[in-house]
């Protein structure tokens, strides 16, 4: 099966990376496996991941995922069939490697909305992921993936952000101190992984499933639309409103949830300056320096 993978995704990777060479015949396979007929691949897609349009025997529309290892697929696997379709995307089937989901409207996200109905249909759908984990899961803890990412932020040399790492270091010491619940998260929810369905109105996509506190998982979300923040001359006390806003409607500590957003924001900066993505990178930063 020829094709060429989205380019942000090769760049993500890397054009050497061995998975890539093997996409060809990991699609064959689950194609095989499962009768699809592939119509296209989704683009520009993720860095972690391809998405394909397909369909399944009977004609019915679905979607195929493929991602690598380091993307731990299993991980989401296992997190789709405990939410058994409850607030996100169906799972249909799985192999190692290959999610076979229902099919959305890849074109239709939350971003397509005013900002105030995205943010309110982005607090339905992820207080519907808010659950009891499996008794047996293999999900890390918050504190297990912020210790990892913490190590990367402390290795960050660019002078000018010490003051932000050092802060978001230290609220990230004294938010894991004691987590106050431990349940299943998205772990990487805003209104770009909420789209658009035929069953319910919205349903979130693209887990990265993690335990913890409900704090941690809305944090991505405060920075939903940073570049429209930034421009507004009211940008950083809007943001302030939007942490209060969604810890008010959501029954989440306002100070748990500012300082997970600032160590996120500045984890998030650090890790995209890191990687050669200096615009994305200096936008979250900015917006931390308004926590």
């Amino acid at each position: 099966m020829a094709f060429e993978p989205p380019q942000r995704l090769v760049r993500a990777l890397g054009e050497s990376d061995d998975w890539l060479g093997q996409l060809p015949k990991i699609i064959q396979e689950a194609a095989d496996r499962w009768e699809l007929d592939v119509e296209r691949v989704m683009a520009p897609g993720g860095r972690s991941g391809l998405v394909l349009l397909v369909r399944q025997p009977d004609g019915a529309p679905a979607t195929l995922k493929v991602a690598p290892p380091s993307a731990s697929p299993g991980l989401e696997r296992a997190a789709l069939a405990h939410w058994d379709g409850w607030g996100t995307v169906r799972l249909l089937g799985a192999t190692d490697g290959a999610l076979l989901l229902e099919r959305l409207h890849p074109e239709v996200s939350l971003r397509s909305l005013p900002e105030a109905k995205a943010l309110l249909e982005a607090a339905g759908t992820v207080r519907r992921l808010w659950v009891e984990p499996p008794a047996d899961h293999d999900f890390e803890t918050v504190a297990e993936r912020t210790a990892r990412q913490a190590e990367a932020m402390r290795a960050f040399a660019e002078p000018g952000s010490a003051g932000l790492v050092s802060a978001a270091l230290a609220v990230r010491d004294e938010l894991t101190a004691a987590s106050p619940e431990l349940l299943l998260l998205h772990g990487n929810f805003r209104q770009g992984k909420v789209l658009a369905a035929d069953r319910t109105p919205w349903l979130a996509v693209g887990p990265e499933p993690l335990v913890g506190e409900r704090a941690y998982d809305l944090a991505r979300l405060v920075r939903d639309r940073v570049e429209d923040l930034i421009a507004s001359a009211a940008g950083a006390s809007a943001a302030r409103r939007r942490v209060n806003r969604l810890a008010d409607s959501l029954e989440v500590d306002a100070d748990r949830l500012r300082g997970w957003t600032l160590f996120r924001a500045v984890e998030s900066g650090t890790r995209a300056i890191a990687a050669g993505r200096r615009q994305e990178g200096e936008l979250a930063l900015e917006f931390a320096g308004w926590l």
